[in-house]
């Protein structure tokens, strides 16, 4: 399993405030972006395997969401997630 319960309360703990506080869009978006990686590494092997590719499309799709919603609340909060986790704008 790649997404153990200490791996989620450290991404949230760095980017959540804590570790509780998982309804947070930075700690949202972190998640994400860590949960994208682990998939394309697993279709750079599988790349027959379009269900995966669907949900990464879909997930793709939340973060962005997620990160135009943070643009427009906190430009400045929004500049230096996309730095830290090296997200192509």
């Amino acid at each position: 399993m790649y997404l153990t319960k200490e791996v989620k309360e450290k991404i949230f703990k760095k980017h959540g405030g804590s570790e509780t506080n998982t309804g947070s869009t930075e700690g949202q978006i972190a998640l994400f972006t860590h949960r994208i990686e682990h998939l394309t590494k697993h279709l750079k092997k599988n790349h027959k395997d379009y269900n995966t590719e669907r949900s990464l499309v879909k997930l793709v799709g939340k973060r962005r969401s997620l990160l135009d919603y943070l643009k427009k609340k906190d430009i400045e909060k929004y500049r230096a997630l996309i730095k830290e986790l090296g997200i192509r704008k």
